[in-house]
């Protein structure tokens, strides 16, 4: 029996987020500490197995409520069944004929639910990553988050930017200037992973008692966007200038002054959206610490430096007292 297994990781943004949806740049991390998997072997059928997150059979009205809260009203279902649409779509219009083979498909993940490290498109990137493995398509690498944003954008209409699904695709520590004129011209972005070894020592805090879709929380800078908000123009601009200026400091391994960008591109994103004050609480609880904060993605969950473990430590404790979590986020 032919089994496929595939991966894909969460997500934090360091720099630039959320000029990604705006024509701006970007650093990020693929961060290994949680994933989405999936599991798909030959099958009779084409069948999409439940997982934990599409549970439909509760002990009490109060669990079904707890699970809404933390898994939405559609688990991931929606997002696969969206994925294999989309693929399949891709195929025909490229004009790759799919062998008549039906699949059983089964996925989990591990990734925290609705705090902005990239969830979704870890599940629709491993379903991706598994349909290409299982009927031998090549997707070109830099195309394939366009087609893992279209699932998003198109089927289920969650406003998001390429970033998530660009760091998903490359892994690692990546580099991405999506300006205008190349993506235009060439349909996509242009992406360059860097070494990971010029990261300083990070932290990402997240909590799990929110439940903040990143599309409603971006829907209404795009609105902004769209009629042409100078505040919000100018806050793009500049997250744009501040992520080159972040690369920069990277390569030379300036990670103090890299500490002070992240710290500027929240104090900017406060500046055009407003905020969750359980987010902006860790962003405040983070800095009376010592360290830089920024947000890891959309909200619920944030990322910084953090040069000395007995500061880790610290930061574990304090945190727990607001319902955080503390870790280091792996990225090689």
């Amino acid at each position: 029996m032919k089994i496929v297994k595939t991966k894909a990781y969460a997500r934090a943004a360091l720099l630039g987020n959320p000029s990604d949806g705006y024509f701006g740049r970007t650093i990020a991390i693929s961060v290994k500490n949680f994933s989405a998997e999936v599991v798909l072997y030959e099958w009779p059928e084409l069948e999409i197995v439940l997982s934990r997150q599409d549970r439909c059979l509760f002990d009490s009205l109060d669990q079904l409520v707890e699970d809404v809260k933390l898994n939405g009203l559609y688990g991931g279902l929606r997002l696969i069944k969206a994925a294999i649409k989309r693929f399949a779509e891709y195929c025909l219009r490229s004009g790759i004929r799919l062998p008549h083979q039906n699949f059983s498909l089964r996925y989990d993940t591990t990734i925290p639910r609705q705090v902005g490290l990239a969830g979704s498109s870890a599940i629709i990137t491993a379903v991706y990553r598994a349909l290409m493995q299982f009927y031998r398509v090549e997707v070109p690498r830099e195309i394939l988050p366009n087609l893992i944003l279209e699932v998003e954008n198109r089927e289920i209409g969650i406003q998001a930017g390429l970033q998530d699904r660009v760091v998903q695709t490359y892994e690692g520590l990546v580099y991405m200037d999506f300006e205008r004129a190349h993506m235009e011209a060439h349909g996509h972005g242009r992406y360059e992973p860097l070494d990971p070894g010029v990261l300083p020592p990070l932290y990402l805090a997240y909590r799990s008692d929110l439940s903040e879709i990143s599309g409603i929380v971006h829907s209404n800078l795009r609105a902004r966007w769209d009629r042409g908000d100078m505040d919000v123009i100018l806050a793009i601009r500049t997250l744009a200038d501040i992520t080159e200026q972040g690369r920069e400091c990277l390569q030379k391994k300036d990670w103090r002054t890299f500490s002070e960008l992240m710290d500027r591109n929240f104090d900017i994103r406060a500046g055009i959206l407003t905020l969750d004050p359980r987010n902006v609480e860790m962003v405040r609880l983070a800095r009376s610490l010592g360290v830089c904060a920024n947000y890891a993605g959309s909200g619920g969950s944030i990322v910084g430096i953090c040069p000395e473990e007995g500061l880790l430590q610290r930061m574990q404790q304090e945190f727990a007292k607001i319902g955080c979590r503390v870790i280091q986020p792996q990225v090689q």
